[in-house]
């Protein structure tokens, strides 16, 4: 698996160091960006594989950033073989009366506009290449408009899975592959925005990073003809109706 690389945007804390891990654990050749470059380093020594993961800071709001972080990858690592796009926010007033547009726009610039960012990005180069997989991490408030999850996080991982399936269609012929996974409760930073503190005993009964990285690390193992357009992975103990 040496020759295999793999770039995680939204790669320093969370699912995303979860899935870094696991795909570096696999052989792959491993860059994750973010948007601070100290949590990046600091994943990355965390991991500690060799070769060693590396880093690159990117706001994925902002397209010219993510122009950068694509060229920089293929310079250091001379293709992209997969991509996962898990960089997303959520905020803490989440009902549409409590919330101010400006949260709105936040939420769907990063959790949204940033995934077409870097499928924009990334597309030409695997075409180009007649190979690719793509692997959207989205929720199951992307299926399902649980409450919880808030207007603004709902309706941005509705359009998420959209965009990926939509994309994954049109690109197929060309050899690309777009898989969008849909985590329930999962323990991760992402907890500290919600409206109300989240228990020990909560966390513990939901999926950990390892297992995403796990599910996306099988994935990324299956032959380029063999296709997953979408994934439910829950805890067992979360409902899912």
């Amino acid at each position: 698996m040496s020759e295999k690389t793999a770039l995680i945007v939204g790669g320093g804390t969370g699912m995303g160091l979860g899935i870094a891990a696991a795909l570096a654990d696999a052989g792959y050749r491993v860059a994750i960006a973010g948007r601070r470059e100290e949590v990046l380093r600091q994943a990355a020594a965390k991991v500690n594989t060799v070769p060693p993961i590396l880093t690159h800071a990117v706001d994925v709001a902002d397209r010219a950033s993510v122009s950068q972080l694509f060229q920089w990858t293929l310079d250091e690592l001379g293709a992209i073989d997969v991509l996962v796009n898990s960089a997303g926010t959520n905020i803490k007033t989440r009902s549409m009366a409590d919330m101010a547009p400006e949260q709105w726009d936040e939420v769907l610039a990063i959790n949204v506009t940033g995934a077409y960012n870097c499928l924009y990005a990334v597309l030409p180069h695997m075409r180009q290449r007649g190979d690719g997989l793509i692997i959207n991490i989205s929720s199951i408030a992307g299926l399902r408009a649980y409450e919880i999850g808030g207007i603004a996080y709902i309706a941005s991982k509705f359009a998420m899975s959209s965009l990926g399936t939509a994309v994954g269609n049109e690109v197929a012929a060309d050899g690309v592959r777009i898989t969008t996974v849909y985590p329930g409760e999962v323990n991760t930073p992402l907890l500290d925005k919600r409206p109300e503190p989240v228990s020990d005993e909560r966390k513990a009964n939901m999926l950990q990073p390892e297992d995403v990285g796990q599910l996306v690390a099988a994935i990324a193992a299956l032959p380029p003809r063999a296709h997953i357009p979408d994934v439910v992975l829950k805890p067992r103990l979360q409902e899912f109706c």
